[in-house]
């Protein structure tokens, strides 16, 4: 019974000097836990505080793509405060900002550590035709700007231009009107032959171009304006034949009949439109 008492006296013994390492390894495994976790996070504290990551003024961001709008005016519109950390920008938030403004297209914004700074890179909407809109509240013409895809911009998008050609083509009339045939207008004046210098949109029942052969009534716009276009580009010795201050207009509502509307037919027919 003696040696009995005596083993389990010993078992006893090893296995509190066990349950005393188990604690102190655990003690241990705790405290480097700890100081791993703290110094993860005080070298993320130092790295985003880090002076040489820190975006301190416009300069530090690069510009590319651009033609038309200048360095300077595009980085105006990034939505940034200075200073600002690099670690903390959002590149995509900053291209989606951007690419919510009138004269950007797209636009794709990267990071650079060394040295600090950005750079964006931007497509540009191209102007090809001025915009004239009469407000009819204020009395007054607004003045913008048409890509080819119909994107309407404000004269104010390209204030600060490096330098910039206005368009030729003009086009006046309500935005609502023309917004969704204005790609394929667009390109069919753009295949034509015969100079087109402005559209005059105005009245949906006669859509009426200003051309190199003068005035040209259309009517309604509609799936035959390229044959219409085609009709008025077989037209272009008319000059040679009638002088253009003889013709008031001339009518192809009808591509199989064009007519020829003369100057005093004109004035005392008083036509559906000028």
């Amino acid at each position: 019974m003696a040696n009995i008492a005596s083993v389990s006296q010993l078992q006893l013994t090893s296995r509190r000097e066990k349950l005393r390492r188990a604690r102190r390894i655990k003690f241990c495994q705790d405290i480097w836990r700890s100081l791993f976790v703290t110094g993860i996070a005080s070298s993320l504290v130092w790295a985003i505080t880090l002076p040489d990551w820190v975006i301190r003024q416009p300069e530090q961001i690069v510009i590319e793509g651009n033609h038309l709008l200048s360095a300077q005016a595009i980085r105006k519109l990034l939505p940034l405060a200075y200073p600002q950390s690099l670690l903390r920008l959002e590149p995509q938030a900053i291209a989606d900002t951007l690419e919510q403004q009138a004269p950007i297209a797209h636009a794709i914004v990267t990071r650079q550590l060394v040295p600090p700074g950005l750079t964006v890179q931007v497509q540009e909407r191209k102007p090809v035709a001025i915009a004239q809109l009469r407000d009819r509240h204020q009395g007054k013409n607004q003045i913008g700007f048409l890509d080819a895809q119909g994107v309407w911009m404000p004269q104010s998008s390209y204030s600060s231009v490096k330098a910039m050609a206005l368009p030729t083509l003009k086009i006046i009339g309500s935005r609502e009107q023309y917004r969704p045939y204005w790609r394929e207008v667009y390109q069919a004046i753009g295949q034509s032959p015969v100079k087109i210098i402005e559209i005059d949109w105005q009245n949906p029942a006669n859509l009426i171009l200003k051309t190199e052969l003068g005035k040209v009534h259309f009517g309604p716009y509609s799936s035959r304006f390229p044959e219409q276009l085609r009709v008025l580009d077989r037209m272009r010795d008319l000059p040679t034949q009638i002088a253009n201050s003889q013709i008031a207009y001339i009518d192809i509502k009808n591509p199989d009949r064009p007519l020829l509307q003369m100057v005093k037919e004109y004035q005392n027919s008083k036509p559906d439109s000028d």
